[in-house]
């Protein structure tokens, strides 16, 4: 059934106790599950939102700070909300292990501990069971209706839902009583915990799972492979809501009238495994749902009574033309597209990989996104016709398994059946495929020392955390194998080498994709990586929209391109909204060849 509203009244009406907000980066995860949760308080119930993405743009949207621990949303009676903050939470699994220790074991034993509690998979661990407890322990969550989960972008998300089963098969099959965060035995009380959470995620009474997407096969495609995925898992209480709809284009603009036969056919070719699924589709909206006016217009499909921004005029920028030149002059060397899921990061990469294969270099095309497609982006005839550009992706499952058949043939060489078995049941931990995948983005950028490497990354939260194993990882790949390989050695001096590293922050022309870039730049520049340029994709003041909707988000886009110049970036790239989604080597063409219309 698909309910074609500009109210999410539907999924607010049917909302059981926990809901979970899924699918691709940008497809408007944060504000439905804020515009939800306000909506349910609004009508009188308990409601906690909790953010499990390590980027969360959760404080933007509501216009609060927040923390790990809930607080109260003012201007929300009944609603409290919070941040899973990993780090944090890491910090305060290291204390629970070590501190009954201190004073009572010597010094350098409880050194030793907290040693190995410092790698990221007790980052992963400690985060995860922070999420379990809220799932799982009744009292954490007693005093709430229901308890939303704004999740991190698809591949990610995945992750989290498929650990409760990946650690709880883990200690049931451990006979060592060892893993890569030490004993086991202080994960017994989290073991019912991981029990508890499997049933609930599985319980169609109690969960439902809302897939958010947008009116674009990719986005759709993504929507139904996390579908089967989430199946497998034992989730199968889903919906799909698909964000931003453009139906009628209200003018005689070009960009407008393709925009809307593009959105209708998305949705008269949408995938098989969608359309089962009860479906909810929101119209694009005139302004930005941020801010409690506009999260709950979201929800009731009441437009704010504010007055929509005017336009300003907009400074220089660089054509994108410019900057891939400015590349190729390098020679050879690492770039990586970041920024905040669906900002059109995989797209980006592509042509930069595309253009300089054109320009007579040496490419190999990669991405550390779990969900990423690249075949998507570039069709076949684009990658055959240059002899020069392969294209790869960091498989976890195949790089862990051949993580997994080194380490073995290294370490285990000589060892006794017991230090053997040891060994194995540690190579079996979850922890192992994340070791492995950064093992394997090591190696990747090793390569970019005789050729261009382009790495369409994953969504910010999840490549931070990737670039920080660059300081904690190497003690897991230390203690596995026995030592740290070249290139992990090498890995953070290169990232931080101007001449070898370019990193590309993409946004979009709106206010929270650019604030979590500008986030993200002032952590690259603490691990003394400088970003060489900002792309800002999609730009609807960029095309020279006149359909007023269109019109109304332009304008309030003109004011967000400032901000990234006057305050971000030293060069930035502005690329227009185009008719066609830049796909194929035609798609590049016209993205390398649009021109700003301002």
């Amino acid at each position: 059934m698909v309910n074609h509203v500009t109210t999410l009244d539907g999924l607010i009406r049917d909302a059981p106790r926990f809901l979970f907000f899924t699918g691709k980066g940008g497809v408007g995860k944060t504000s439905v599950a804020s515009a939800t949760a306000i909506a349910l308080a609004d009508r009188g119930r308990h409601v906690l939102l909790v953010s499990t993405d390590p980027a969360s743009n959760l404080d933007e949207v509501l216009g609060v700070k927040l923390g790990s621990a809930a607080r109260a949303v003012p201007g929300v009676v009944g609603l409290d909300a919070s941040n899973l903050d990993p780090l944090m939470a890491a910090a305060a699994y290291r204390e629970r292990v070590v501190g009954p220790y201190r004073g009572i074991l010597p010094a350098a034993t409880v050194a030793n501990i907290e040693e190995q509690l410092s790698g990221a998979c007790t980052v992963e661990i400690a985060a995860f069971d922070e999420f379990t407890m809220l799932l799982a322990d009744p009292v954490a969550t007693a005093g709430y209706d229901h308890v939303l989960f704004d999740t991190a972008p698809t591949g990610h998300t995945l992750r989290l839902l498929s650990l409760p089963g990946a650690w709880n098969e883990f200690m049931d099959t451990s006979t060592l009583g060892v893993s890569c965060i030490g004993p086991l035995a202080g994960l017994t009380n989290q073991h019912q915990s991981y029990r508890a959470a499997i049933a609930t995620l599985g319980d169609a009474a109690r969960t439902l799972l809302i897939l958010v997407t947008r009116a674009d096969p990719m986005a759709l495609d993504e929507a139904a492979r996390a579908a089967h995925d989430l199946r497998k898992l034992g989730i199968v209480n889903q919906r799909l809501l698909v964000n931003g709809v453009f139906r009628t284009a209200d003018s005689d603009d070009p960009l407008a009238e393709a925009i809307v036969r593009r959105h209708a056919a998305a949705l008269a070719n949408i995938p098989t495994m969608l359309e089962r699924l009860p479906r909810d589709e929101v119209s694009l909206l005139p302004w930005a749902p941020v801010g409690l006016e506009g999260l709950r217009a979201l929800a009731s499909g009441v437009a704010p009574t504010h007055d929509l921004v005017a336009a300003a005029p907009v400074g220089d920028t660089t054509p994108l033309a410019e900057l891939l030149d400015d590349l190729s002059s390098h020679g050879r060397g690492l770039v990586m597209t970041m920024g905040k899921g669906g900002v059109g990061k995989t797209t980006l990469a592509v042509t930069v990989a595309v253009e300089l294969a054109r320009r007579g270099h040496h490419v190999q095309l990669s991405t550390t996104d779990p969900a990423a497609h690249l075949s998507a982006v570039l069709d076949s005839e684009s990658s055959d016709g240059f002899a020069d550009l392969s294209v790869n992706r960091i498989d976890p499952d195949a790089v862990t398994a051949e993580y997994t058949a080194e380490v073995r043939a290294q370490s285990g060489s000589g060892l006794d059946a017991a230090a053997l078995a040891v060994l194995d049941e540690d190579l079996r931990s979850p922890c192992t495929a994340e070791i492995a995948v950064f093992r394997a983005f090591a190696q990747t950028v090793a390569t970019a020392t005789t050729q261009f490497v382009v790495l369409d990354t994953a969504p910010t939260g999840h490549t931070l955390l990737l670039l920080d194993s660059a300081r904690t990882y190497h003690q897991e790949v230390k203690r596995q194998g026995g030592a740290v390989p070249p290139e992990v050695e090498a890995l953070l001096d290169r990232l931080t080498d101007p001449d070898f590293t370019h990193v590309l922050v993409v946004a979009l022309p709106e206010a929270t994709p650019v604030h979590e870039a500008g986030s993200l730049q002032t952590d690259l520049r603490r691990a003394g990586i400088e970003p060489s340029a900002w792309i800002i994709n999609q730009s609807l003041f960029a095309a020279g929209v006149v359909e007023p909707t269109l019109v109304a988000r332009a304008d309030a886009e003109s004011h967000v391109i400032n901000e990234v110049i006057d305050q971000y970036a030293t060069k930035v790239v502005l690329l227009p909204m185009l008719p066609e989604s830049p796909t194929g080597l035609d798609g590049i063409d016209a993205l390398v060849q649009s021109r700003v219309s301002m």
